[in-house]
């Protein structure tokens, strides 16, 4: 299957699971509850962070998960990113392009890949880029606050 099958495919289900999902009324949430769902989501987000935060659910977040030990559906989590090697996500199976890069992924880094991936990685299996700069910043504000 292709990458580009698999990508709408994922679009597909993350459209259908927003469809199925239960409406929750709020005067009957009690606080365990609420309590619950943010520790799951983890700290609340401010200023780019949580701008970012947005950016990466609906450009990145199809793909790629952040909660730790969760996987992506086609690409590698990101959590922890901001500082790590290239390509050092154990389990996941990297293109030959990534592989061979010996950078650690920076802000900076970020920034350039994520504007125009190929041309950061030449070969690389990632077919989306963030042109909006504003997006990337705030996308890798995001990032920063992942462990």
């Amino acid at each position: 299957m292709s990458l580009r099958r698999i990508a709408a495919a994922a679009l597909a289900v993350a459209a259908l699971a927003t469809i199925a999902s239960p409406v929750v009324n709020a005067a009957t949430t009690t606080k365990k509850t609420t309590t619950a769902a943010t520790a799951k989501k983890g700290p609340a987000l401010a200023g780019p962070a949580a701008a970012g935060k947005k950016v990466f659910d609906t450009q990145c977040g199809i793909c790629h998960s952040v909660a730790p030990g969760e996987g992506g559906v086609i690409g590698p989590e990101l959590n922890g990113v901001v500082g790590r090697k290239v390509a050092t996500v154990a389990g996941f199976a990297y293109s030959k392009a990534m592989k061979a890069k010996s950078h650690m992924w920076t802000a900076g880094n970020l920034d350039i890949y994520l504007a125009d991936p190929q041309k950061f990685v030449p070969g690389t299996a990632m077919p989306i880029n963030l042109p909006a700069a504003a997006d990337r910043t705030a996308v890798i504000a995001y990032l920063s606050t992942t462990k």
